[in-house]
């Protein structure tokens, strides 16, 4: 990948972090301190969701299954580095959200992440030899 592919990548990763964060702090008490039942869809959904997105640029930017790994770590780097900052001051950066569902909170992030990069590397292992 060229130095100009990775910069928008990391920058696509970035906004597409700072949306999800800010949705979660507007909507966060609706999705976290909710019912069991809705919380575990919306585990699902973001999941799901996040690795549509993801998928969807990395096809509409044209990048090489065979480089998919990489790419997708490029668009999650910025939201992992920002979840540190936003995780260790929840209160400051989701007011609405009781401290006890920080806990929920960061599982979504997990679980998210994980799936989309699990989703690359084997995408990328499928393709290359």
């Amino acid at each position: 990948m060229k130095g100009q592919e990775v910069a928008l990548l990391l920058v696509l990763g970035s906004i597409l972090w700072l949306i999800g964060t800010i949705c979660y702090a507007k909507y966060s008490r609706a999705i976290l301190e909710t019912t069991s039942l809705s919380y575990w869809c919306a585990f699902a959904l973001s999941a799901i969701g996040s690795a549509v997105l993801c998928v969807a640029i990395l096809r509409w930017r044209g990048i090489a299954s065979a480089n998919w790994a990489t790419a997708m770590l490029l668009l999650a780097i910025p939201g992992m580095l920002g979840e540190t900052v936003v995780l260790s001051n929840l209160s400051k950066f989701m007011p609405k959200l009781q401290a006890a569902s920080g806990g929920k909170y960061g599982a979504i992030l997990f679980g998210t992440y994980a799936l989309v990069l699990a989703l690359s590397e084997v995408i990328t292992l499928t393709v290359t030899p």
